[in-house]
């Protein structure tokens, strides 16, 4: 009966160790997607925020299925991006962010417009570059470099203007902030609460300032004596938590 049993648990642990042995044969993605999402107005690369509610790239396989997952990966924080771990296959490619979008659909969820790229990869190792001109809802330059005022606080002075004439992204201006930070990824998710002077404006008032220099200093007093770094975020009402974002700049403590 002992030497049934033995034989019985080598038994299964054979078989399990033959199945855990198995491996999968697919090569590691080694491919790779690059480019940029670019103002149409401009030239300019959008400028985003890192993260989820930054800039995203989405990819649709659709070698096998007609209705895939889709697949996505995060933009940098200039608007260019890249991914080198991408499978051999067809995908139809498009990005997301704080401009007009590419693939639009009615109210029944008809595609009505569709700037999306398709685009089929082969073999290992390949590079595949991608450029998106979009529409922003908003443009935030800046007017001039930040000025050190006596009292060690810092004023910034910039522009908003509309980056499309799409009426359905034409939403009253809700938030316009000056984050500072000690690196250069400033943006609604990385900021110092201290200094970072954020303001909400209800109505038209917001949007009473496209095209005009606006000006924000900074609060909570001396800045520290280090590096700072400022950029300017933008948000209209569409029911979005993205932003359009300046360039960072940096200024150094005098």
């Amino acid at each position: 009966m002992k030497k049934t049993l033995y034989y019985m648990a080598f038994c299964l642990v054979a078989i399990a160790g033959s199945s855990c042995s198995k491996t999968d044969n697919y090569p590691a993605p080694s491919n790779t997607i690059t480019g940029s999402t670019v103002d149409a107005g401009t030239g300019n690369t959008v400028q985003t925020e890192i993260g989820s509610r930054g800039t995203r790239v989405k990819l649709l396989e659709t070698s096998y299925s007609s209705d895939p997952t889709p697949y996505y990966f995060q933009s940098m924080q200039d608007g260019t991006f890249n991914d080198t771990k991408i499978f051999a296959a067809t995908y139809k490619v498009s990005v997301e962010g704080p401009f007009v979008p590419l693939v639009q659909t009615d109210n029944i969820g008809n595609v009505t417009s569709d700037q999306s790229q398709t685009i089929t990869i082969k073999g290992t190792s390949t590079v595949t570059t991608l450029n998106f001109k979009v529409e922003p809802f908003l443009r935030v330059d800046w007017v001039g470099q930040p000025v050190f005022n006596a009292d060690s606080t810092v004023t910034v002075q910039f522009k908003i203007t509309r980056g499309t004439a799409n009426a359905n992204y034409q939403q009253d201006i809700t938030n316009i902030n000056l984050y500072v930070s000690n690196t250069k990824y400033d943006g609604d998710n990385n900021y110092d609460p201290r200094y970072s002077n954020l303001v909400s404006y209800s109505g038209t008032d917001g949007t009473s300032l496209i095209g005009q220099t606006i000006t924000l200093t900074t609060t909570g007093g001396a800045l520290p004596q280090q590096d700072v770094y400022f950029r300017i975020g933008a948000r209209i009402n569409a029911r979005l938590d993205e932003y359009n974002y300046s360039t960072p700049v940096s200024i150094k403590y005098p």
